[in-house]
């Protein structure tokens, strides 16, 4: 097949690499990695057996949560689900979507939204 050319494919290229990158960096966005000693729930893959094994979503989420709780443990076992750079890829995801979640909630803007939860003053 000839290569195309056209506006929409410098961004099906763009959004390629972009994913390519990420693949290869958080492993699918899955990034998984097994728990030491807790074993597979109902809630597995089927046909899986072992470890638990939880995504960067799941561990960002827990690890937010457990930062605002003050629970040092929950933390340490968050941070222990996947690699440091796939859990700070869920947290500033799961920041982006409260930011959205809040602006949409208090029908503001998402810029002021953040600059509020920060403390700072409108921009």
């Amino acid at each position: 097949m000839p290569p195309r050319s056209g506006k929409v494919d410098p961004v099906f290229n763009g959004l390629r690499t972009f994913f390519n990158f990420c693949r290869s960096s958080f492993g699918a966005f899955a990034g998984p990695s097994p728990v030491p000693g807790s074993e597979q729930g109902g809630g597995g893959r089927p046909g899986r057996s072992g470890p638990r094994q939880h995504n960067i979503f799941e561990a960002a989420a827990t690890y937010v949560a457990a930062c605002a709780d003050d629970d040092q443990d929950a933390i340490d076992e968050a941070a222990g689900w996947v690699s440091p750079e796939a859990l700070s890829f869920g947290v500033s995801e799961l920041a982006c979507r409260a930011v959205i979640a809040l602006a949409r909630e208090r029908d503001e803007a998402p810029r002021t939204v953040a600059r509020s939860l920060m403390g700072l003053p409108a921009a």
